[in-house]
């Protein structure tokens, strides 16, 4: 049984990722800042026939209980298939280039990129020894640097500084990380959801959750012949070879 590691999964899109990879037969480990709320999300899917599941407490801020996490995955398994980095959080509002405080950017790259960097880091050792690893960096379009200096883009004027330079870095440590194991079995790839009904949006978006997993879990799914180090906005860009950056 292949096995994955998704982040911030407790709720929200992240918990659709787990029940799906679940549903294709994957063992997952549901990642969650507090063990409680995770538990409580595997019962809910146990609930629903999903037996190969289990929580573990992974705070991606948080250096310890990301190593903490890798020695508890470490001792039940010699392998990792699939990481999926979807932990992260907005920043709130306003974002202001101008205004926005440096605390505000540091908190929002903590869990967004140097979290990212952490898990992949702590967990690349496990991925390595898969036949068929897999890596998906879930971000966004809005921090795609072509369109959001195009006043012609629906949405040009949703601007939030700290929230998309985040997620752009992310893309850049996608690019990278895909170049750095480009003579592998890897498939590194950057994906965007879409804009989705969660509380993270305050239930506002034009895609649903079981969408948005799908379009997550796809490249976790892909398998020798599929895309490496590359952005994927579905809603936005149905054809891939015509979404920017």
């Amino acid at each position: 049984m292949k096995t994955a590691l998704v982040t911030g999964a407790n709720k929200g899109i992240g918990l659709e990722v787990v029940r799906q990879l679940a549903q294709n037969g994957f063992f997952v480990y549901l990642a969650s800042r507090s063990l409680e709320n995770g538990t409580k999300a595997v019962e809910k899917l146990k609930a629903d026939g999903l037996e190969n599941i289990e929580a573990v407490r992974l705070d991606v801020t948080d250096t310890d209980s990301v190593k903490s996490a890798r020695i508890q995955i470490g001792e039940k398994m010699d392998v990792l298939d699939v990481l999926v980095n979807n932990a992260g959080i907005s920043g709130g509002f306003p974002q202001s280039a101008l205004s926005a405080t440096i605390d505000q950017f540091k908190t929002v790259y903590e869990t967004n990129v140097f979290g990212v960097i952490s898990v992949t880091q702590a967990f690349i050792d496990l991925l390595k020894k898969s036949a068929e690893p897999r890596i998906v960096n879930v971000s966004t379009a809005m921090a795609s640097l072509s369109l959001a200096a195009d006043p012609s883009v629906p949405g040009y004027d949703n601007k939030m500084a700290v929230y998309q330079s985040s997620k752009s870095a992310l893309n850049m440590y996608t690019i990278n990380l895909a170049y750095e194991l480009r003579d592998s079995a890897f498939k590194v790839n950057a994906v965007c959801p879409g804009w989705t009904k969660t509380d993270f949006t305050n239930d506002q978006g034009t895609s649903t959750v079981e969408e948005a997993g799908k379009r997550i879990a796809k490249y976790a799914l892909i398998d020798q012949s599929g895309p490496t180090g590359k952005f994927f906005s579905e809603e936005y860009f149905p054809e891939p070879e015509n979404c920017p950056w």
